[in-house]
């Protein structure tokens, strides 16, 4: 038997994304950062789960809804504040925003689908390169609508390109159900090209870490492309306001699957409480910070 994950540790984890975003909804509408937002909360436990198994040497690429992966991976919060803020202390010198983030192994960018022949690219260059690293993809279940996905799949089978595809499927594209915009099965898109997907309807992460490790641990043993497919909801709006959902509808879901509800009963009362004030006082800290930051020097 796997030991157990730590417990507090991925609680941490989740709150410090869900405090982030939190925190980015609630400045948005005083004009403090550049650009739009699509925030992770709802889905935190996706993040916590999958990349509690990364390795220093793999590779991540994230989408437009990338804030939960980028702090999961290991991302300061300051610079990531500062980044939205078009400030010269965040991740990309605040050039990026929100959607387009570059930091060690990890790469996100807003255009849908767009990093699924970049991340089977890069894990066929390194695995010519002899290398152990593997490439890791979030997709949402919007990217399944765009052909580059698809022609990725057939690419990444066919050379046996070490990448694990996980669709975070959250069953809504901006604002169109999913029901409206995807035909058929999700894993039967992977199967049909070979590929081996586990499917998890679950906001438990310790489920999803469970689910996570076996696929790393399978394409660790013999690379070649995988999937995971995890049925999931986000909380918030697409962006900043655009949420046509019904409202009683999303309380009673976020009422059965608040990732951070599920696992608090976990850990004891009075640690809980001292990690969630440990996690607000270093949000407002970072915030504060980058707030203070100063912009980028005007190019002559």
């Amino acid at each position: 038997m796997p030991p157990m994950p730590d417990q507090a540790g991925l609680y941490r984890q989740m709150y410090r994304i869900r405090r982030f975003e939190e925190t980015v909804l609630d400045a948005f509408p005083k004009g403090l950062f550049y650009g739009t937002t699509h925030t992770y909360i709802g889905q935190e436990a996706n993040a916590a789960g999958v990349l509690a198994h990364l390795g220093a040497q793999d590779i991540v690429f994230s989408n437009h809804r990338c804030h939960g992966h980028f702090i999961a991976y290991g991302g300061d919060l300051r610079a990531l504040f500062a980044e939205l803020m078009g400030k010269a202390t965040g991740v990309c010198g605040g050039l990026g925003g929100s959607q387009h983030l570059h930091w060690r192994n990890f790469y996100s960018n807003g255009v849908l689908g767009s990093t699924a022949p970049i991340a089977v690219g890069t894990a066929l260059a390194e695995k010519a390169k002899g290398s152990p690293a593997v490439a890791l993809l979030f997709l949402g279940d919007g990217a399944l609508g765009e052909g580059t996905v698809y022609e990725s799949l057939n690419m990444a089978s066919l050379w046996g390109a070490p990448v694990l595809f996980v669709v975070e499927n959250n069953h809504i594209a901006q604002t169109t159900p999913i029901e409206l915009a995807l035909a058929g099965d999700i894993a039967a898109r992977f199967n049909a090209f070979g590929i081996p997907c586990q499917r998890l309807d679950s906001s438990d992460v310790l489920e999803i870490h469970t689910a996570a490790e076996a696929e790393f641990a399978a394409l660790r043993a013999a690379p070649g492309p995988r999937a995971l497919v995890l049925d999931t909801q986000r909380f918030g709006p697409h962006s900043k306001g655009d949420d046509t959902r019904d409202e009683a509808a999303m309380a009673s879901i976020r009422q059965q699957r608040d990732p951070l509800a599920l696992l608090a009963p976990k850990l004891a009362e009075a640690q809980r409480a001292a990690l969630e004030a440990e996690v607000q006082a270093e949000v407002a800290a970072a915030f504060a910070q980058a707030e203070a930051d100063p912009f980028p020097v005007a190019l002559p």
